[in-house]
């Protein structure tokens, strides 16, 4: 019922800046938050930042605060999670998340921080 495509990856020097986006299509009217995931090789999926839908209330993973912001547009059916000063432990596949009544994932796109 409710598609997601993320978009905005790919490969940045360290200390550059990406902005990543996540489209949904279909019914999103139940959405209650998103989240952004990632998984890095050899590690397990890992929280990155959370956004609700109608309030706007977020909140990140300690290491990301005060690089990485997440926001959205509801009219749009959109979230973004702008990420600067990159390094290379940013590296990961980074995966949206809308949560309602059910869950629903984009299919991921891939960051890569060269050092």
């Amino acid at each position: 019922q409710v598609q997601l495509v993320e978009s905005g990856g790919g490969l940045v020097q360290a200390g550059g800046s990406l902005r990543l986006s996540c489209a949904a299509s279909g019914r999103t009217f139940s959405t209650y938050s998103v989240r952004w995931y990632r998984q890095a090789p050899g590690k397990e999926r890992e929280f990155v930042a959370r956004i609700a839908w109608i309030t706007g209330y977020t909140n990140y993973t300690d290491s990301v605060k005060g690089r990485f912001t997440i926001s959205k547009d509801n009219a749009k059916n959109l979230v973004y999670l702008q990420m600067n000063n990159l390094k290379p432990e940013d590296t990961a596949v980074y995966y949206c998340n809308f949560r309602g009544g059910n869950d629903y994932w984009g299919q991921g796109t891939q960051v890569t921080v060269s050092s």
